[in-house]
């Protein structure tokens, strides 16, 4: 007899045999993106387009790579490092089309609060040459290693969050949390380029209320501003904001945008070497950039137990701000993203260029919006983009050289205006859903008192206790409505007229929790195939607590939600039992009425709040030549029939 350790690897055995080719290609296919999306490019619709953006996305990964190495408290030309090697990672297992990962304003943050503490500043100045590696100082030799030990390990954190395929808790991430998250994050990040906006010499700040002591620093030592920085930094934003607006005004009538960033930095480092402003004014600059890709190296690992705090930061705030792009272009695109798979693009885009010096890395809004105004198709035109950074690296990078590190700031800011702008969602909350203007409000004050990666965990833990609050709260649905609708129905005529009408009655609150479960749930519904059945059927129930009575009185022998009848179909949406909802719930209502005006069917709403319609009509686009909300299920029922026979009426009058 076979004993138990023989039984266990002979069915290990079995399984592994009978693993098939087909098997093995599908699960290359699904974690290797870049096999699915190469073999399908379209060569001649898709080339022009992506290389344009490609050539422009490469001038704002040279310029935000600068600005961001210098934010996270390393050498420059570590930016350009960061700006090649994740891109290629992510085009090969990333599902966004439109996501331009690279350095990142966020994540340079965090990680300059474990070089500042494990490597303190002695000088700020970037001139230094020396003859050890890559031709630095051994000081930022030690400070890149403390920024590459923050990478790998928030990579191997992100890669372990998508083996346990933590991915579908992302729907704790609701929209306002991460709007205030990201929107205090940015302003931390403004508030650390004002020393380099003003020309200030100042020690690195951080910690809990760190935010004000830098601006109590500023006024205590206001009379040490140096002026020249001050002037070139006010007309640097003054001439960004000026072109970039004009660039978005314009750029239906125009083909390639005029790219200021670069034109600018020719500019300032041109004038800067022939005023010999470094040393007339005192102005810093970018200094000596070695020319050239460093030789791999791992990141030191003595110093892991000591980033662990940063690493956690890094992958959570890297990985909920790429996501949020990701979902927003698939969403703009029309394809899926599996929140599992960017946890492991954005994982791996952070351990192996850690071998390669580079610093934290995500996705950044400013790089994805220029993707989108620049006709950007698929991840072509970032690679594209790595060819031009690769000649930059290994040619243009010493003649950076005189770069004002002022103008640099003035980028950055000018860089994160999207990000601010966020401000303007608290209008939209306040009239939505006001606990959500108030969740909004705390998170953002509890980001700049602390810092990005304690914002984000407050935001989540109290919409989550928010929710167990009120869910108690919520009313279940009196079945005896819809029942009395179904039994009025029966009994006349006209039954045959309404197979085409569904009705679902929802049974809980829509909120952040059920929200994306709601959604699937309902769309199954609108693309179930048409089934023969008895005219009125009892109330079925849904998944996700709904419940759904239909009216299918005729036979269409499985053909297509679309084909199997004439007339339009219609949904109705009992919205009785929908006590309460939040913006994220309002949210998928607007996009399943897109949904079904998509599929040529009709959405009504009976039974809603005030609060619910005055959410949808100041959330979404209602346009309709007919009503969409009702009093009740039997007046929503009785405008359909007033609307389809009035036309056959006109059909008739026609003929």
């Amino acid at each position: 007899m076979m004993t138990g350790a023989k039984r266990k690897r002979s069915a290990v055995w079995r399984k592994i045999h009978a693993v098939r080719f087909e098997d093995i290609k599908l699960w290359c296919i699904s974690r290797l993106p870049i096999l699915r999306w190469v073999p399908a490019y379209n060569w001649k619709e898709n080339l022009i387009p992506d290389t344009v953006s490609g050539m422009m996305l490469a001038i704002q990964q040279v310029t935000q790579g600068l600005a961001f190495a210098v934010l996270s408290s390393v050498h420059p030309v570590f930016g350009l490092y960061g700006s090649f090697f994740p891109v290629i990672i992510y085009a090969i297992f990333g599902m966004g089309h439109h996501v331009a990962t690279g350095t990142f304003a966020l994540t340079s943050l965090i990680s300059a609060n474990a070089v500042e503490r494990l490597v303190p500043s002695v000088s700020t100045n970037f001139t230094t040459n020396n003859s050890g590696a890559l031709g630095l100082s051994e000081f930022e030799m030690q400070r890149i290693g403390v920024a590459a030990a923050v990478s790998f390990l928030g990579g191997i954190i992100q890669v372990t969050m998508f083996m346990l395929q933590l991915g579908s808790a992302t729907f704790l991430l609701t929209e306002p949390v991460i709007s205030a998250m990201t929107t205090g994050a940015a302003t931390h990040v403004v508030t650390s380029q004002v020393k380099y906006l003003l020309g200030m010499k100042m020690p690195y700040i951080s910690g809990p209320l760190g935010f004000f002591h830098i601006y109590a620093y500023i006024f205590e030592n206001i009379r040490t501003v140096q002026l020249e920085a001050l002037l070139l930094s006010l007309l640097s934003i003054v001439v960004l904001v000026l072109v970039k607006e004009l660039n978005e005004k314009f750029q239906r009538n125009i083909k390639v945008v005029l790219p200021i960033d670069l034109v600018l930095i020719i500019a300032t480092s041109v004038a800067c070497y022939y005023a010999d402003m470094e040393y007339i004014y005192g102005l810093e600059v970018v200094g000596h950039i070695p020319k050239g890709l460093p030789s791999p190296k791992p990141p030191p690992m003595n110093v892991l137990p000591e980033v662990v705090t940063e690493a956690f930061g890094v992958a959570l705030v890297g990985y909920v701000a790429s996501l949020a792009l990701a979902k927003a272009s698939a969403k703009k695109f029309k394809y899926t993203v599996d929140d599992n798979q960017e946890f492991l693009a954005h994982g791996l885009s952070n351990v192996i260029p850690s071998f390669f010096f580079c610093i934290p890395s995500a996705a950044a809004m400013g790089r994805t919006a220029l993707l989108y105004s620049t006709g950007a198709k698929t991840q072509v035109a970032c690679l594209i983009s790595c060819a031009l950074i690769l000649v930059v690296i290994c040619a243009i990078g010493p003649m950076l050289y005189w770069l004002p590190m002022c103008v640099l700031a003035s980028i950055i800011v000018v860089g994160l205006k999207g990000m601010l702008m966020q401000f303007r969602d608290l209008k939209k909350y306040w009239n939505v859903d006001k606990i959500d203007w108030s969740i909004w409000i705390s998170t953002y004050l509890f980001t700049i008192c602390f810092a990005a990666n304690v914002g984000l965990l407050y935001g989540v833990v109290c919409t989550t206790v928010i929710v167990i609050f009120r869910f108690p709260r919520a009313k279940t649905l009196n079945l005896k409505n819809v029942k009395e609708v179904e039994y009025k129905y029966k009994t006349e005529d006209n039954c045959e007229s309404l197979k085409q009408v569904k009705i679902v009655s929802v049974n809980n609150p829509l909120v952040f929790l059920n929200a994306k479960k709601f959604h699937a749930d309902l769309i199954k519904i609108i693309q179930k195939d048409c089934t023969s059945s008895q005219a009125c059927e009892d109330v079925n129930k849904c998944e996700q607590n709904t419940l759904l009575c239909s009216f299918p009185n005729g036979s269409c022998h499985g053909e297509s939600l679309q084909t199997c009848h004439s007339e339009r179909r219609v949904l109705i949406l009992d919205c009785s039992g929908l006590n309460f909802f939040d913006y994220t719930g309002v949210s998928v209502l607007l996009q399943i009425y897109m949904d079904c005006k998509n599929r040529h069917t009709d959405m009504l709403l009976a039974h809603c709040k005030a609060s619910l319609i005055k959410a949808m009509q100041y959330g979404g686009n209602l346009e309709s030549e007919n009503p969409v909300f009702f009093e009740s299920i039997s007046s929503a029922i009785d405008a359909i029939q007033i609307h389809r026979n009035y036309s056959k009426f006109s059909e008739q009058s026609e003929v």
